[in-house]
């Protein structure tokens, strides 16, 4: 058997170096900003903690005192980090507007999305996290996704993937986790293709087809335009009812 390559801190530099281009040329996180307390999704271990590799870590602090250490909190906390296995752990940054952008995670970098492996064990292209259907408003919005991004998404990965091939595992294990819960909805996962363009593999293993922007859902308060704008002022009423 060969030896696991042993990936290291340049690794990640490299890794950094080919995905910088921002999801989208709007800043999406304001459009989920004012239903999340004024912080966007990704950027609150509220809604997602981040969890890296060990070596990843080690790199981050070698050039940025923006992130520290994750303080797990719960039972729930524990749980995720035994479920991230002994060469991960979790980080926390110091928030939004402290956020530098050559100083994000791989995982910050990528969300919401991560490499979808097909049933025959290649990486498609991307995925969401559906845990965050309908909190990110990148996820009811696909179009929004930029060639420059999705390009650099898949030369990172598929670099991450050579060095360490158990996180090309790791994301076969989402992938196949991601089947088994659209199986059970009943639905179809919604895909972008690593050269681009939608697709959709249908539930039960029927396989891979061509897909359009409009078959695809829009979650919670991002269904419409009309929707989005009554949570807003909602959010806004609730925050200052709490405000001192």
């Amino acid at each position: 058997m060969a030896a696991r390559p042993l990936i290291t801190t340049d690794d990640f530099r490299q890794i950094y170096d080919r995905l910088k281009s921002p999801v989208a040329r709007l800043d999406c996180g304001a459009k989920c900003a004012p239903l999340n307390g004024g912080e966007p999704v990704c950027c609150t271990t509220r809604n997602a903690i981040p969890i890296v590799d060990k070596v990843e870590w080690k790199f981050l602090k070698s050039r940025t005192d923006l992130w520290h250490l994750y303080e797990v909190k719960d039972a729930n906390d524990r749980k995720i980090l035994e479920d991230a296995g002994p060469t991960c752990t979790a980080i926390e940054c110091k928030g939004a507007r402290h956020c530098e952008r050559d100083n994000r995670s791989l995982a910050c970098r990528a969300f919401p999305f991560f490499p979808y492996i097909d049933r025959e064990k290649r990486f498609f292209g991307l995925a969401y996290y559906w845990d965050f259907e309908d909190r990110c408003w990148v996820i009811s919005n696909l179009a929004v996704v930029e060639r420059d991004f999705l390009a650099e998404f898949v030369d990172a990965f598929e670099y991450l993937f050579r060095r360490d091939p158990e996180e090309f595992e790791s994301f076969r294990a989402q992938s196949i986790a991601m089947r088994q819960v659209y199986s059970r909805r009943r639905q179809a996962i919604p895909l972008i293709g690593r050269e681009g363009g939608h697709f959709k593999e249908l539930p039960y293993g029927r396989g891979i087809r061509p897909a359009e922007l409009a078959e695809f859902r829009k979650h919670g308060a991002y269904r419409s335009e009309q929707t989005y704008a009554r949570a807003v002022k909602r959010a806004a009423a609730e925050a200052a009812e709490e405000a001192p």
